[in-house]
């Protein structure tokens, strides 16, 4: 490892808001500074939502014009990563041809019963491995071939929204591996984009790029070296479990939660596709066997609406009005497909229980305490999914990313578990980021020595299961609500 000062500079772009971050390698220590951080809001035009993106890249270039002015020291790198399953086409000159549409847009209503019309539910997930939402990109890419979309016939060049900055910073059309697995269309046995896939469904498969593997060097943005970390951010965050330990599991928090294991192989078998698990590409050969789970969406969506009605309260006023209201009165699926983009969250989950027989939560702090437990019992839930399946032992689950730092949320997921839960990093994405760059550059030997450096590095935070005999009687209630 090295013994001298060096900071890279990771791009992180979250659905609610992006970053550019600096990343520090001190002598065995990793720490971020936060260079600049900008909203990320979808625009709605025409009836479809867009993700903004040439907004976003004037942030980007923004962050990186004050990261080079904000040091002494050049960065030694940029890395970019992003959301999954979005994507955007260029034209023959690589030109954007237009704003990539949000994954939230209902353009994908209905699409995947077209998809399996054209390609059997069971073989689809027998050659990706990927777990079933109308969000993924297939059926994303799918609904243009379906509408007759005149992009297909000017379309020259497909790249996942990771690697649409990634080619305004380097120039190289090339899509990253763990972006391109949250896509649906990639097959890990082949290594390689499903061409037999694509082409049932009428995809034009010379559009999409070669694929490259996290740590490759794919050029330059104004003489500083663009590096590809793990481009998909829950790839990125992974990398920042501050374990030296096989049996644990990882839960990266924010407005998704993605809760799995760090696998060598994916996991490809009945037992996987009845409990619509995804194998996600991670860096350094290995497969994240995860699933997601809508996160702090919920709560996000709440304070939007409430604030909209004319009160805004801040989120750890929201955590202590959840922490003051009544346990177990009422909670929800976070994954009901009546979360998925209401118009107004609270309202959809007072519905929600009322449809479910449930006390209708009407305070802020109730509605709250819903959403939080809920996710804690389908943490639970899909956890021991995971290991059923894989046959994994799991210990410690490590809790990383923004919703490490609520305390409450972390307390009831080590009830619920009956599990220990080890809180933080919370700005785990940036830091898993920084961390490939810095292998890349030699500056750190591997992912172990990594993972080492960031354990002294990082204040974590401990929660021992206490109440968990609460929390298993009120499973069984929680099970009844699944779909």
């Amino acid at each position: 490892m090295t013994t001298k000062k060096k900071h890279v500079i990771a791009v992180d772009l979250g659905a609610e808001s992006g970053r550019v971050m600096r990343v520090d390698l001190d002598g065995a220590r990793l720490s971020t500074h936060e260079i600049h951080r900008f909203p990320n809001v979808p625009v709605m035009a025409n009836g479809t939502l867009h993700w903004d993106v040439l907004r976003l890249w004037k942030d980007i270039t923004d962050g990186l014009r004050a990261a080079r002015a904000d040091s002494a020291n050049p960065p030694a790198s940029i890395g970019v990563d992003t959301w999954g399953v979005d994507f955007a086409l260029l034209d023959r000159d690589g030109r954007l041809l237009a704003n990539p549409v949000h994954y939230r847009d209902r353009r994908t209503e209905g699409m995947m019963d077209w998809v399996f019309q054209r390609m059997p539910r069971r073989e689809v997930f027998q050659r990706t491995g990927i777990q079933f939402m109308p969000l993924n990109g297939l059926y994303q890419f799918a609904s243009l071939v379906r509408d007759n979309s005149p992009l297909l016939s000017v379309a020259d060049g497909f790249l996942t929204i990771a690697d649409l900055f990634n080619y305004w910073l380097s120039g190289a059309r090339t899509c990253e591996f763990t972006h391109v697995t949250t896509q649906q269309m990639y097959n890990p046995v082949a290594n390689d984009w499903d061409r037999e896939l694509l082409s049932c469904v009428e995809l034009p498969t010379r559009i999409f790029p070669e694929i490259v593997q996290p740590g490759t060097r794919i050029g330059a943005y104004e003489g500083v070296p663009v590096i590809l970390p793990g481009c998909h951010d829950t790839a990125s965050a992974v990398v920042a479990v501050p374990t030296s330990t096989k049996n644990y599991a990882y839960l990266s928090s924010g407005t998704w939660s993605l809760l799995g294991l760090e696998l060598t192989e994916p996991i490809i078998n009945d037992a996987a596709y009845e409990a619509n698990l995804t194998n996600e590409g991670g860096v350094y050969g290995t497969f994240r066997l995860l699933k997601n789970i809508a996160g702090m969406w919920l709560v996000q969506q709440c304070r939007a609406a409430w604030a909209r009605q004319g009160t805004s309260y801040d989120y750890a006023y929201i955590k202590q009005l959840a922490a003051e209201a009544e346990p177990f009165r009422s909670f929800i699926d976070p994954d009901a497909p009546d979360f998925f983009a209401p118009d107004d969250m609270p309202a959809a989950i007072r519905d929600y229980c009322a449809r479910t027989g449930q006390p209708v939560p009407e305070t802020p702090g109730q509605i709250a305490r819903a959403a939080y437990e809920g996710l804690a019992f389908k943490y639970r839930y899909v956890l021991e999914k995971l290991i059923d399946v894989s046959g994994q032992p799991v210990e410690t689950l490590h809790i990383i990313g923004g919703g490490s730092q609520n305390d409450l949320l972390c307390q009831m997921t080590a009830d619920a578990i009956g599990r220990r839960v080890v809180a933080g990093p919370a700005e785990g994405t940036a830091i898993g980021n920084g961390i490939v760059q810095l292998i890349s550059l030699g500056e750190l030997a591997d992912l172990r020595q990594a993972r080492q450096a960031l354990a002294a590095s990082v204040a974590l935070v401990v929660y021992e299961p206490q109440s968990t005999a609460a929390w298993d009687a009120e499973f069984g209630r929680f099970q009844k609500l699944i779909v």
